[in-house]
């Protein structure tokens, strides 16, 4: 690493440690005959695997910004390099990455966020028509830098490209998950510009609600689901920067810059406005009017004072009160249930104790009336009431926590409360009446199993029933987009055999097991394993595991 105070090429004096990454470190300079300070980014060979690769990724992207001029991008000054080390001298950006302001301040002011939107729209514009085009494509609030002046500039061009025409899908797939468009994952079609106007949409969703799509729910939702006060034109210019299918999002960022400098106009307010201007000549029906608005603007007023309040304490919570406290406020909405969940479920285990706490909601939560006494509200039953579809999502989501995290060693426990929350979304989640069918079946071999020996036979005839069950789900399994929810039920599959290795040899054809376990295996591998590899890798091993199982199982009963 390079020492502070030391000189460099003879001119650039090392002042002090700004920032390091996963392979670089990042030092502030002085030229101290220009009296001008400069960024050094220094990479060193010994820290580095396959240096030459990764060299060839500096050369690349050096030589891209050297060509480059735009008030947003950092100017290149020098290149250098020994056996030990490459260094890159280049402008020193003072200010904070915008990850930074969020990780200190949260939410942006919309205003703040339009103006950014606008600045990082015109360099990605310079970008896409230089020849040939450079495509970004790591948009995110880290690889931004606020200036103390309010503007911004972009840094960071390890995993920008050249755009080639001819190539049919990229082979690499590069960017930060959560703002990456689907196109950057692979087999997808290649990236172009109109990737960078979706990481463009999802770094603006991170800036004005202070959400990042990198953790749960990893999703970009509309703005004003989780900040009524923000524009709806801002809403829509997120929403459709962030299609998943590029052609239904701005084709280039001169039409998104259009937009953003016309959010307002978009926005349900602009267009309220000017149908009030259409129907000012309407004199005659001003005081029928009046009358129907004086009683709508107070339930209006009671409805935006509601939602205030819900936001906010939903924005304020930190324990499993606040939430319940944020449902009692509206229990219609679908935030404050999916981040109870998340809130429970965030170390990846639901406790029994937390358990309890979902299940809570199916009994019933307290509060006070107004004369003081308590009263128990049925939040799920109005929640159904209001918005059956939000519900049935939600039942699906406690389901999987129940079934997938429930910290309890026994399946029957865990389906049998997973089943209370999934009877909810059979019609519309196929695996969740396989999830019901295999409670049942669950809870009868317990049953038969616990009772007298003449109620074997029944056993084994439930045990042929949840074989056919675990057949039944690896077929629909086939049907999930989500790569999450297919490991987690492989790993489902994959338990379930081990845990009644003994029992399914008696009752079924062992070479059917190891054939869909095979199965499983080889789908996993196909997997793209940028994100899941060590999930996959525990995958596979523990089915590797089964099979060895089976095996000893069938040389028992030889």
């Amino acid at each position: 690493m390079l020492q502070i105070g030391q000189l460099i090429d003879g001119k650039y004096k090392i002042l002090n440690k700004v920032g390091q990454g996963g392979m670089s470190v990042v030092y502030l300079a002085m030229n101290e005959k220009a009296n001008k300070q400069w960024a050094i980014k220094e990479v060193r060979k010994d820290g580095v695997k396959d240096f030459e690769v990764v060299k060839q990724g500096l050369v690349v992207e050096t030589d891209m910004l050297k060509r480059l001029s735009h008030p947003s991008l950092p100017s290149i000054i020098d290149v250098i390099e020994d056996e030990n080390t490459f260094l890159i001298v280049m402008d020193y950006i003072e200010g904070n990455p915008l990850s930074k302001v969020l990780e200190e301040y949260g939410a942006q002011p919309q205003e703040n966020v339009i103006e950014w939107a606008k600045q990082l729209c015109d360099v990605l514009g310079y970008l896409h028509t230089r020849q040939p085009a450079i495509i970004y494509r790591d948009m995110k609030p880290g690889n931004v830098m606020l200036k103390p002046d309010g503007n911004v500039t972009l840094i960071d061009f390890g995993t920008a490209r050249e755009f080639k025409e001819k190539n049919l899908a990229d082979t690499t797939c590069l960017g930060t998950v959560g703002y990456a468009a689907p196109e950057q994952f692979g087999g997808m079609g290649q990236t172009d510009g109109r990737t960078d106007i979706y990481c463009l949409g999802a770094t603006l969703y991170h800036l004005v609600t202070g959400m990042n799509p990198c953790e749960p729910p990893y999703e970009i939702k509309p703005i004003r689901s989780i900040n009524p006060m923000l524009s709806s034109g801002l809403e829509r210019i997120i929403l459709k920067c962030t299609q998943r299918n590029p052609e239904d999002r701005y084709q280039s960022c001169a039409e998104l810059m259009y937009a953003l400098e016309h959010y307002e106009e978009i926005d349900d307010i602009y267009r309220r406005k000017q149908v009030r201007k259409l129907a000012a000549f309407v004199t005659t029906s001003i005081l029928t009017v009046a009358c129907g608005v004086t009683s709508v603007w107070g339930y209006v007023s009671a409805e935006k004072k509601k939602s205030e309040n819900y936001y906010e304490i939903l924005k304020m919570a930190e324990s499993t009160d606040d939430y319940y406290e944020a449902i009692l406020t509206d229990p219609t909405q679908k935030e404050a249930y999916v981040m109870l969940n998340d809130f429970l479920t965030e170390d990846f285990i639901l406790t029994s104790e937390e358990g309890q706490q979902l299940k809570q909601l199916q009994i019933g939560l307290d509060r006070k009336n107004h004369n003081g006494f308590s009263e128990t509200v049925d939040v799920l039953s109005e929640f159904r009431a209001n918005n059956e579809n939000d519900y049935i999502d939600v039942c699906y989501t406690f389901g999987e926590s129940f079934l997938f995290s429930y910290d309890v060693n026994v399946d029957l426990d865990r389906y049998t409360n997973a089943a209370s929350w999934f009877e909810a979304a059979k019609k519309k989640y196929p695996l969740a009446e396989v999830y019901c069918d295999m409670a049942e079946c669950l809870e009868a071999i317990n049953q038969y199993g616990n009772a007298k020996v003449k109620q074997r036979e029944k056993m084994y005839e439930q045990y042929k029933v949840l074989w056919s069950q675990i057949q039944d789900l690896e077929q629909k399994t086939d049907k999930s987009d989500s790569i999450d929810s297919k490991i987690q039920v492989w790993n489902e599959i994959n338990n379930m055999i081990n845990h009644n290795v003994s029992q399914f040899v008696d009752i079924t054809d062992s070479d059917q097991m190891k054939a869909l376990l095979t199965k499983i295996d080889e789908q996993a591998e196909k997997v793209d394993k940028s994100v899941v590899e060590e999930d996959i890798k525990n995958l596979r091993s523990s089915i590797a595991e089964t099979i060895k199982k089976i095996h000893s199982a069938e040389e028992q009963n030889q």
